[in-house]
């Protein structure tokens, strides 16, 4: 990664205030502290699946857990990638403080109080503060800072264990969809806002430099003819 720099890039700060958005669309409707017909009909179908896939689900949301951040920091620290390490560890306090103060702004019940059909597995909480999601704001904010550092199909890694744990969440009964949803936007927020603290690499070759267009290509000829 010879050819990389560090950037501050547009589409961190375009993320950041979408996600803002987002979250705060998701709260204004959650802020009513009911359940919508087409929310609910979401939340049945993923919760109502077979009860076979609960040992799965039940060890997938773990990669939501406060843990995770340190730990992701450590691994980013023995790989001598500082700035991930920084801007994981500062997902972990953005996450702590982002959720508390929309805890404290939007309270919704689980679904346990909410959902009249809901079932709830593996020891999950049935009552207390649902909007947003804990699990999803920590593990959308990490796969937010960790996918500069990765190339190619790898990317999409991180999002897959965005999706599990959101899907994961619903399966076992913890949370709605918006409470997923907006979990998702807040972390996308909050990782939009680490990176642009401490910027990220991109490539040489193609690098995006915030107020910079690219060269026109060349055509190849030397001789100034058409």
């Amino acid at each position: 990664m010879g050819t990389d720099r560090l950037v501050r890039r547009r589409s961190d700060a375009i993320a950041a205030v979408a996600g803002f958005a987002v979250l705060v669309a998701c709260g204004l409707i959650a802020r009513s502290g009911t359940v919508g017909a087409a929310e609910r009909s979401v939340f049945e179908a993923i919760n109502g699946l077979p009860e076979g896939l609960e040992p799965v689900m039940h060890q997938a949301q773990f990669l939501g857990v406060l843990a995770i951040g340190p730990l992701v920091a450590l691994v980013a620290l023995a790989f001598r990638r500082y700035r991930l390490a920084v801007a994981a560890a500062l997902v972990t306090l953005f996450k702590l403080v982002g959720e508390s103060i929309v805890w404290k702004v939007v309270h919704r019940e689980r679904p346990g109080v909410t959902e009249p059909n809901a079932i709830v597995r593996g020891g999950t909480a049935t009552e207390g503060v649902s909007f947003v999601s804990g699990h999803v704001v920590l593990v959308t904010g990490l796969a937010w800072v960790i996918t500069p550092y990765l190339r190619g199909r790898s990317r999409i890694i991180p999002w897959l264990v965005v999706a599990l744990v959101g899907f994961a969440r619903m399966y076992l009964g913890a949370h709605n969809p918006l409470d997923v949803l907006g979990g998702l936007a807040l972390g996308v927020a909050i990782g939009a806002v680490a990176n642009l603290l401490v910027k990220v690499p991109v490539s040489g070759a193609g690098a995006e430099e915030p107020g910079r267009e690219a060269p026109a290509p060349s055509s190849g000829r030397s001789d100034g003819g058409p």
